[in-house]
Parts: C-alpha cells; structure tokens; sequence
C-alpha cells in the first residue's frame, strides 16, 4: 500500500500529520519538504502531532522520515507529541536522539593541572614497586628451584632463546658497535691532532668500548630488541589466558615462561660484549688508517697496552647485569599486562623504557662501586 501523507489542524496552535499505507524503503516516501511547508504555511504552530491509526508497515524509511521532521521542529521550536506513534517506533526513536557527548566534555576532563600529574604518576611508581618486589622475588624463588633440578620448563625453549637472543642479534649488534666506534675515533682524532697524539685514538676507543660502551648499547640494543619482543610474547599470552591456563594445570608461569628467557639473555649478553667490544676496536681501526696514518701493528700494540684484563672483568660483568636487568623488565611488563591489544603495546613500551633506565642506573652504581674499589 502507497505510504500518504494529510494533514489536520485540530486548533489554532497544533499540526496533526496523519500517515498511512506503508512506509518502507521499497515505497515511495514523501518528502520532509512537505511538512515543513505546511508548518510555515498560515498560522503559527507549537506543537506537532502524529496520527497513525491507518499506518501500515514500517521500516528505516519511515524512521527516517520522523527524525528529519523532529528535527527540524527542535531548531524551530516547536514542541513534538509522539504519543501516538507505535511503541516500536517511539523506542527506536528516543535510541536516535538520545543526547551525544559533546566534543568538549572530553577535551575538558584532560585538562588535568600538571602538579596533580606529577603526583598521579608518583602515586602509580609507588603502588608498582610491592608487585615488582614480588615478581623478582617469585624469579628468584624459581632461580633456587634451578639449581636444585626443580625448576620445570623445556630445555627446547632455552635453546630457541639463546638462538634469537644471540645468533640473531648479532647483525644489529656489528652495525651499531662499529658505528660507536668510529664515531669515538672520530671525535678523539680531531682533538688529539691538535697535540700530534694521535696514537692515543686506539687507547681511547679500546678501554670505553671494553669497559662501558660495549655494554651499554649491547644492552640498550637487546632492551628494545630482545626486551620488547619478550613483553610482546608474554602480554599476548596473558590476554590469551595461556597464562592462566598454565596456573590452572599446576605449572608456575615464572619457572615455565620467565626462566629460560631470563637464562638465554644471561648467557648471551657477555658475549655479545665480546663481539661488541671487537667491532668497536674495528671501527676505531678504520679511522686510525684512514685518517691518522696508523699502521694496523701501532693501533695493535697501543690497544693492548691500554686495556687490561680488569676491563675485561667489569665489562662483562656490566653486560650479564644488564642481561638480567632487560629480561627481569621485558618479563615483568608481559606478565603485568592488562587483557587488550592496546595494553600488549603499552607492555611493549614499559618494557623498553624499563630497562633502559635500568641500564643507565646500573652503568652508574658499576662505575661508583669500581671507582671505590680502584678496579
């Protein structure tokens, strides 16, 4: 049936529209232009009303239909009775115009005053540190366990670690330790040919790479690397409720999933030092032939008189430190993520953040604590 349209003035003040027929997609529909027509059209009118007693099917059309018409009544002010609309549509129709959030409510619920920031952010550090106390303490609880043959987790998952954190670092690992390198020869080149010393490039580059520097951006590297990957794995895992599952059959999820991630980086980052510690001399060989006229014998000698065995020790020491450090912080964020996609990324980035500043602190208490002991 046709959809029609009529309209009715029962008193001066009032517009009844009547539909009837069908008022579907397929028909039809008359157009909104009509009604507002017939309002500007003779006298002033308050309210509209609807009568519907010969209205047939609806559907999207006829809803369509209604919301134009109440809107254009709301900017005009006039008053609306749906009253005698069917139930359905009267539902349908309050779920339309219900009222929307308005674009500054958000805007002005952020502007939050930076002290109250501040204090925010303190007040989160210092809830966090009961669960961190407890995560090292459950990864030491599981190290005891290790070295008492008690500690369960596959020996196949050690292994596939200590592959991706070391064999597969290793490219990253030459290209930014010979970078570091050259960069350090470099600079020294240029201040040292002021006093004609410049074999003393190969010094300088042997004892800060072997030292600190090898280690730091070995560790620096592996955290954004190594760190975020094991973040990523972990928060996965734990919006999966692989983790729980774990929980539920028995299996402790820091002996099972932490542990051998923990071992690998523990294992691989000294020699990762090693390796970076070669690079870096590498790279500062370059620039001494390239730049200062040294032979490979004289950059040789110079660096093996410079660096001792001591620099060896605190290095690689600096660099298994380090290893735990970025396997304790990429863990911990794993297992502390929340159940969402967004909160795997914000894991991810904790993670880093983590354990570079991690990093940066234990370079710190190293170096003072060799410093106090003439190391």
């Amino acid at each position: 049936m046709k959809p029609e349209l009529s309209f009715d003035r029962p008193d001066d003040k009032t517009l009844q529209i009547r539909l009837a027929g069908d008022w579907i997609l397929r028909a039809d529909v008359p157009a909104v232009g009509e009604v507002t027509e017939e309002i500007g059209a003779g006298r002033p009118v308050e309210q509209v009303a609807f009568h519907t007693s010969d209205l047939g099917r609806w559907d999207a059309g006829l809803l369509t239909f209604l919301v134009k018409v109440i809107d254009h009544c709301v900017r005009a002010g006039i008053h609306t009775d749906k009253s005698e609309l069917p139930r359905g549509v009267q539902r349908l129709l309050a779920l339309a115009s219900a009222v929307p959030e308005k674009k500054g409510a958000r805007k002005e619920s952020a502007r939050i005053p930076f002290l109250e920031r501040v204090g925010d952010s303190a007040v989160r550090v210092w809830r966090s540190v009961p669960g961190m106390t407890a995560f090292v303490g459950e990864v030491f609880v599981a190290f005891l366990r290790l070295l008492t043959g008690k500690a369960r987790f596959r020996r196949s998952d050690l292994f596939l670690t200590i592959q991706q954190c070391g064999a597969q670092a290793l490219p990253i690992v030459s290209l930014i330790s010979i970078l570091v390198g050259l960069i350090l020869a470099f600079i020294g080149a240029i201040q040292l040919r002021i006093f004609g010393a410049q074999i003393y490039v190969a010094s300088l580059v042997g004892i800060a790479m072997v030292r600190a520097l090898a280690a730091v951006m070995t560790g620096v590297i592996m955290s954004g690397r190594t760190g975020a990957s094991f973040a990523a794995q972990l928060g996965t895992m734990q919006v999966n409720e692989e983790i729980d599952a774990l929980k539920t059959l028995g299996v402790s999820p820091v002996e099972f999933l932490v542990l051998p991630r923990m071992l690998a980086l523990f294992l691989m980052m000294p020699l990762l030092s090693l390796y970076a510690d070669l690079m870096g001399i590498l790279g500062g060989l370059a620039i001494g032939i390239t730049m200062l006229d040294l032979n490979f014998m004289e950059y040789y000698n110079k660096t093996r008189e410079a660096v001792s065995i001591n620099d060896f020790w605190v290095g690689l020491f600096s660099a298994a430190v380090f290893g735990v450090l970025v396997a304790l912080s990429g863990c911990m964020r794993g297992m502390q993520c929340g159940r969402s996609a967004s909160a795997v990324g914000e894991a991810t980035t904790s993670a880093v953040v983590t354990g570079i500043v991690s990093i940066v602190v234990a370079t710190a208490v190293i170096t003072v604590i060799c410093n106090v002991l003439n190391i």
